[in-house]
């Protein structure tokens, strides 16, 4: 089957057949948009929600009293130790006597 008879088959098909498919075209179309916004507008209330959140803390944090700053608590104890090394430095003067 060649192009040319497939196009001929297809204006065969009765005039309910082609009401059917363009309608079910449509309806294909309008669920993928619909489905779209509800994706978006999903996306856009989780993404104002987590705005809205963030805001609040940045407007708390405004106005809230913020500590002065101290220096880290340091332990009281400090334990020093001395280490002595020697440093040993390896040469290889030629096979070992017997």
């Amino acid at each position: 089957m060649n192009g040319k008879q497939f196009l001929e088959l297809l204006a065969r098909l009765p005039a309910r057949v082609w009401l059917q498919a363009i309608l079910g075209l449509i309806g294909f179309v309008v669920l993928a948009v619909l489905g779209f916004a509800v994706i978006a507008g999903v996306a856009a209330l989780v993404l104002i929600a987590i705005l809205g959140f963030k805001a609040k803390a940045w407007i708390a944090g405004l106005f809230s009293r913020t500590p002065t700053a101290e220096p880290p608590h340091q332990r009281e104890t400090r334990q020093v130790t001395d280490v002595q090394y020697e440093i040993v430095e390896k040469k290889d003067d030629g096979p070992p006597p017997r």
